[in-house]
């Protein structure tokens, strides 16, 4: 079949890849390249799939990055995917659930080694494994342009976190955004995790290690994962050290109260991080009295998700007392925990008696308090010149 027959359907984004045999002991450039002798018959531009010496004009940019991934998909034997030929000129290529797998995926590096227009990549749910990320590693070491990058959902494991851990030590390449998570199910709705990158303790180690002295990475999502009290130990020490991260997800982990513990250790120290989500997980009380010792002496943290920790009035109360003293948290969102209107009250009182508060929105949604029907299902405001009683509404309480 000729290029022209493979790219005729142009309607359709999604095209299966075909596998074939290969070696894997090569690079990227090793395996993209012809043999010597070949070599010096072809034209400069012309002699290396992962040339980066290609002349910088439009036309011939255009020309050069449509056959290298043609030429590229030879090489490993699959079929082009159209969407990414319409679409590699652009700055954002979103590729997820297109089913690479690890060939399709070297393809998709190869292309983009000399690529300077692409700076989000969203590549989840393509079962690319280690052989994959392997690629997308080698590609990132030439490429300065791409910044954003999603590689979730794809059944990276353990040896696909030392090869990404590997990576991120170096601290050379220009991406700054990060998604590890699984989004193939994201529908909005509050669902069981898949677990789809399968990344456990000994992979947050990994990145933990990584992290410490890589201060590019400013967002990193590792949501849906299987990350427990030891993983918790692990993320601690990371920001403890790390000066870059401003936003970090951990939800829909199994983070308990002594891996709660061992992450506020770190979170007291942390001058950085902006946003961070802790929901899903399995705080409890004691990790809500650790987060209200952060919120007393950490004041870089603007955002802050602890919903359906399991923290009750007992651990809003410590919460509660950190927020009288704390001058940068914006949003913090407790939804789905047993809290009562009580808490609701002492938290809104807590914020009421800081005149450098800086909150402006709490959402206790779905908890005790509406289930009991004390709260309206209704967005209130409670302003600060106000010193009437504060009302805690349902959905968002905006203190202004």
């Amino acid at each position: 079949m000729d290029n022209d027959e493979l790219l005729e359907p142009e309607t359709k984004d999604d095209s299966d890849t075909v596998s074939a045999p290969q070696s894997s002991d090569e690079t990227l450039y090793c395996e993209a390249e012809d043999s010597a002798a070949v070599e010096k018959e072809k034209p400069a531009r012309e002699s290396s799939e992962t040339d980066l010496e290609i002349e910088d004009t439009d036309k011939l940019f255009t020309t050069g990055q449509r056959e290298l991934y043609l030429e590229a998909c030879k090489l490993v034997g699959v079929v082009p995917v159209s969407y990414f030929l319409r679409n590699m000129e652009g700055s954002y290529v979103n590729l997820n659930h297109h089913g690479l797998g690890p060939n399709g995926t070297k393809a998709i590096a190869i292309a983009l080694v000399s690529n300077t227009t692409v700076l989000t990549l969203e590549l989840a749910d393509n079962s690319i494994m280690e052989e994959g990320i392997l690629s997308l590693v080698e590609m990132l070491q030439e490429n300065y342009y791409l910044q954003e990058m999603n590689i979730s959902d794809n059944n990276l494991g353990l040896e696909g976190a030392r090869i990404l851990s590997e990576f991120l030590q170096n601290d050379t390449s220009s991406i700054f955004s990060l998604q590890l998570s699984d989004k193939s199910s994201d529908t909005g709705i509050l669902v069981s995790p898949k677990y789809g990158n399968n990344f456990k303790e000994e992979s947050a180690e990994l990145f933990c290690q990584a992290l410490s002295a890589n201060y590019r990475i400013k967002t990193l999502d590792l949501s849906h994962n299987q990350f427990s009290d030891k993983a918790g130990e692990y993320l601690g020490q990371m920001l403890a050290f790390n000066i870059g991260l401003q936003s970090l997800d951990l939800s829909w982990n199994h983070l308990h109260s002594r891996g709660a513990v061992a992450l506020c250790s770190g979170l007291r120290v942390n001058t950085a991080l902006k946003k961070l989500n802790l929901s899903m997980n399995s705080f409890g009380n004691e990790g809500a009295s650790a987060l209200g010792e952060v919120l007393r002496l950490n004041n870089r943290l603007a955002h802050l998700d602890v919903s359906s920790n399991n923290i009750s009035n007992e651990g809003l109360s410590k919460i509660s007392r950190g927020l009288e003293a704390n001058e940068s948290l914006r949003v913090l969102k407790l939804f789905l925990n047993p809290i009562s209107m009580d808490g609701a009250v002492l938290l809104i009182l807590s914020i009421k008696k800081n005149p450098k508060s800086k909150m402006e929105d709490i959402d206790i949604s779905e908890t005790e308090t509406e289930r009991l029907g004390h709260l309206p299902r209704t967005t209130k405001q409670v302003r600060n010149t106000a010193r009437s009683r504060p009302r805690a509404s349902s959905f968002y309480c905006s203190v202004l």
